[in-house]
């Protein structure tokens, strides 16, 4: 007995909020918007870094731009008319993020520098112990809003560790090192490589570019945003709403083509075929530039530079991936040697097995990453069996690759605040998904996923996990995930009870069937 005190003095030390949110990206800023408006203001945002912006802060390559229209890639209810361009840049994004922070009155409820080391179901208390790098929290509910795009992959390489020059990933670009005149390898070809290509090239002295797979690569419809357009979209909020509107039915209408029939991407592979043809005019190099999958089984890159940067002649396209480094030598998979004083990975991010996994610990101690290890799955991207009370954005199979995911976030928001009011409704204190439900949603996710360009498309993607299985992409559109997250059934949950109402066990069984 003479213990007890003591535990108790020890708890009460210990801060406690009603949300822990981990992330201040998109997400995690989001959150704390939607939570506010929803009266909820016991909150905390834990963010690893000294500022907001997740992966628009982390990521400051050269070049570093969006792909996603400006006016649509914003929230909804942060409408910005002051964008610059049509497809706004990293640091006008990342400016947007911190001022949704100041005029909603998150910076009181950020916590910089305070890394997530673990998340801890505490059943006994019905809460999550939250220990990060500065301190510890206890917090009746989490949002994981930590993302996909946060953590960077760099194979593993014999012989990389005893390079003699610069080794850096585009996320963690090193700005204090002048790339001018030196012989530069950029490994990768996706998304980041597209922007970071044409970027660099004009001052490098030698530029090799490792390409395992060439991508399929359309004109980017990017100008300059009028004076009398921002002054419209102020005077007149409607019309950025119509903006905003007309973007976005755009976008919707090309799900269908990605996601059912992807025979009617054809148009836009030949569109495809005729923009590498007017760009290269060397066979040989468009050879090695035309992949041979259909468009949109990977990601579709938007770029007016990266062709001509590629057929530029201090450039250099390497057929084959990078794989062996011997001192300053690097080896392609071909046996082609090339040297260098500096490389860069634009080798992707830790998706399909986000690390945050390996910190999370539900009911009976299990791990994320154990519960995981044969797939990442949530029931609507949002919630986890065993894991009470913690949510997802941008959570398993939400992605997209024809929109915004401003959308899918928002859509996230609100199953969100409608579990947490739910809730507080019925007296609850916690709930989980039952085993059920998110297998019956899983099944039929990837069942439609079956049909998708991602998966019929005849192409190996960052999408798919190490059994081929499609973990990360929404394969329908938009609106139907929002009509998917609007409400949440509590015919797919089990709630668990206060500690004091417990009875005879912690979990209540609503109900353990699942509509058909």
């Amino acid at each position: 007995m003479a213990s007890s005190p003591k535990r108790t003095k020890q708890s009460e030390a210990i801060p406690h909020v009603r949300v822990a949110v981990v992330g201040s990206g998109f997400g995690g800023l989001g959150a704390g918007v939607r939570l506010r408006r929803a009266g909820i203001t016991d909150f905390v945002i834990l963010e690893r870094a000294d500022s907001v912006g997740g992966t628009w802060r982390d990521n400051s390559y050269p070049g570093c731009a969006c792909d996603v229209p400006s006016h649509l890639y914003s929230f909804s209810f942060a409408p910005n008319p002051e964008w610059p361009r049509s497809f706004s840049r990293q640091p006008d994004i990342r400016a947007y993020l911190e001022r949704v922070a100041d005029t909603f009155g998150l910076r009181p409820h950020l916590r910089f520098n305070a890394e997530v080391t673990e998340l801890r179901w505490d059943q006994e208390r019905t809460r999550w112990r939250v220990t990060t790098s500065a301190g510890s929290w206890t917090a009746d509910a989490v949002v994981s809003a930590a993302g996909p795009l946060a953590d960077p992959q760099i194979p593993d390489i014999p012989g990389l560790a005893d390079f003699p020059g610069k080794v850096f990933h585009s996320s963690r670009w090193d700005h204090d090192f002048d790339l001018t005149g030196k012989r530069v390898a950029m490994v990768g070809t996706g998304a980041s490589a597209a922007q970071i290509v044409p970027s660099i090239q004009p001052k490098v002295g030698r530029l090799t570019v490792f390409q395992r797979t060439p991508a399929w690569v359309l004109p980017r419809a990017d100008r300059e945003i009028s004076a009398t357009e921002k002054w419209l979209h102020a005077a007149i909020p409607s019309t950025g709403k119509l903006r905003r509107a007309t973007l976005f039915a755009l976008r919707e209408l090309q799900v269908d083509a990605f996601v059912r029939r992807p025979g009617a991407l054809k148009l836009v592979q030949r569109l495809a075929v005729r923009n590498l043809e007017q760009a290269i005019s060397d066979p040989q190099l468009r050879a090695k530039l035309t992949p041979d999958y259909r468009i949109g089984c990977k990601r579709i890159l938007l770029s007016n530079a990266y062709y001509p940067a590629l057929a530029a002649p201090n450039a250099e396209v390497v057929p084959a991936g990078l794989a062996e480094v011997r001192g300053s030598t690097l080896v392609d998979a071909d046996g082609g040697e090339h040297e260098a004083d500096a490389i860069v990975f634009g080798t992707g991010f830790h998706v399909t097995d986000m690390p945050i996994g390996e910190r999370v610990f539900g009911i009976d101690g299990r791990s994320l990453a154990e519960e995981w290890k044969g797939g990442m799955e949530a029931l609507r991207g949002s919630t986890v069996h065993g894991f009470p009370n913690l949510f997802f954005v941008i959570g398993p199979n939400t992605g997209l690759g024809n929109n915004s995911m401003i959308l899918m976030i928002e859509s996230q928001l609100n199953y969100l605040v409608d579990a947490l009011t739910t809730l507080k409704a019925v007296g609850a204190a916690a709930m989980q998904p039952t085993a059920r439900a998110q297998r019956h949603w899983n099944l039929e996710l990837q069942q439609r996923m079956s049909r998708t360009v991602w998966t019929t498309g005849g192409c190996k993607s960052w999408y798919l996990d190490e059994d081929g299985r499609n973990t990360v992409l929404w394969p329908g559109s938009t609106t139907s995930f929002r009509r998917a997250t609007r409400r949440v059934d509590l015919a797919e949950y089990e709630l668990i009870r206060h500690p004091a109402r417990a009875g005879a066990g912690p979990v209540d069984n609503v109900s353990q069937e699942v509509p058909a």
